[in-house]
């Protein structure tokens, strides 16, 4: 039999100090990370998330990057986050400015302005959104999953559980920042959204298409460097849409590559068809694969019974149901532990890992949901890790216990709730987006 070849090991990689690496272990510790940094900024900070929200959290950081900004005016700050998702209400609450409402009216308290970057990667938010990751103050990257809101930092009494990682290294910090100044900030179609004068989505139709066409030939530069045994490997990789999206195919090989052990976080159960086939064939060849997948109660669009149904409430659900149907068409493997399914619930808390370790050595730290919605429609990014040499073993083991105190594993399909067990409206939806065949398409933008 023919070795498989490694793509990894001629992977470009910026060396890393492993005690110059951190991981965080909860929302609230995330916030007051951020915080501490931007305070002690004294050079740049980019920031880069879906959205920066109107709410106690939001404020906080915004007022912390504003006073940053007085504080010492040649500070550079940039943020970036969705075009769409920036200019539109919550879902299912009245219509409003959203949160650019907020951009604008700090932009009017304070002398020195930061401007707040619409990055429009599709015409409709349906069809594609900014879910590139990233903060970069000064020479550290921190490096989450996370949006900004009271939820996604534990502002209040619920958080939105998320992987969250730092990075002293130069290197990494200006290749981060170089592709925001050169492929996004510089593009006609990206505008400040701080600004009353902003451009309408219908007038930056054609520089939005252009944006997109210029995002899939888009990489991350940096001169490669030698890693030795008392470094880590890091690369940055960066992908859209469906054809020659370089990160869906790193993903894919990763999983190929794996001999021994896979372990799989995703918040949506709904693996795309590549990642699907690879993880069948790992458990096929006797490799261990983990998934942690969030309970339906735990996924971001549940909504009690009790509060009332929207349409949208059905989506979990609809997750729910590709999971059981997954670890039924699974039972052998589920009882031989070959498969391990963890469920995380954690009281009315929420769920929103992604990332992928292989066999000890690789690691992806990354916000891409492993969805088809990842897969052909937003813009993804992700960090690589090499750790040819096990310097961080311990700490990932750390945190992957942090992951598991709150799942339950899965013995049988039969621990996870059947369709007849749902809410009436909830069956009642179900039945209907099977019968109109709906669901082969929701799959793929949801």
């Amino acid at each position: 039999m023919i070795a498989r070849r490694n793509p990894f090991e001629q992977l470009p990689t910026i060396a890393q100090d492993p005690d110059k690496f951190g991981i965080l272990f909860s929302a609230e510790e995330f916030r007051t990370h951020l915080i501490e940094s931007i305070r002690q900024a004294s050079k740049r900070i980019y920031i880069v998330a879906l959205y920066l929200e109107d709410d106690e959290a939001g404020r906080e950081i915004l007022t912390e990057l504003y006073e940053a900004k007085q504080r010492n005016p040649g500070l550079q700050i940039s943020i970036c986050v969705d075009w769409h998702r920036a200019q539109r209400g919550l879902i299912g609450a009245a219509t409003s400015e959203g949160n650019a409402a907020m951009y604008k009216s700090f932009k009017q308290q304070y002398d020195h302005c930061i401007p707040v970057y619409g990055i429009p990667v599709r015409g409709r938010e349906v069809f594609g959104v900014l879910h590139l990751k990233g903060f970069i103050i000064d020479d550290e990257v921190i490096y989450s999953g996370a949006s900004l809101n009271n939820v996604y930092l534990n502002k209040k009494e619920r958080y939105r559980f998320d992987r969250y990682h730092t990075f002293e290294n130069k290197t990494l910090a200006d290749s981060m920042v170089k592709f925001i100044q050169q492929q996004m900030l510089e593009h006609p179609a990206v505008n400040d959204l701080a600004c009353n004068s902003k451009p309408s989505t219908k007038e930056i139709k054609a520089d939005i298409r252009q944006f997109r066409a210029s995002l899939t030939q888009a990489s991350y530069e940096f001169e490669p460097e030698k890693v030795s045994e008392q470094q880590i490997g890091v690369t940055p990789l960066v992908g859209i849409g469906k054809r020659r999206n370089r990160l869906n195919q790193y993903i894919v090989q990763l999983i190929a590559q794996a001999k021994e052990e896979i372990f799989i976080c995703t918040p949506y159960f709904n693996f795309p068809r590549g990642v699907a086939k690879e993880v069948r064939k790992a458990i096929r060849r006797g490799v261990k694969v983990h998934i942690v997948v969030g309970d339906k109660t735990a996924n971001d669009f549940y909504i009690p019974p009790e509060q009332g149904f929207k349409t949208i409430g059905g989506l979990p659900y609809l997750y729910e149901l590709n999971l059981r149907r997954f670890a039924k068409l699974n039972e052998a493997n589920i009882a031989s532990r070959n498969l391990s399914i963890h469920l995380w619930k954690d009281g009315d808390n929420s769920f929103h890992l992604k990332g992928i370790w292989i066999d000890k050595r690789y690691m992806l730290l990354t916000g891409n949901n492993l969805n088809p919605r990842a897969w052909k429609l937003d813009l993804e990014n992700a960090l690589l890790i090499t750790d040819d040499h096990h310097h961080l073993n311990e700490r990932f083991e750390q945190e992957i216990e942090n992951i598991l105190q709150h799942t339950q594993l899965v013995c049988t399909y039969k621990q996870i709730e059947k369709m007849e067990n749902y809410p009436e409206q909830v069956q009642r939806l179900i039945r209907k987006i099977m019968r109109l065949k709906a669901d082969r398409v929701l799959k793929q933008i949801l």
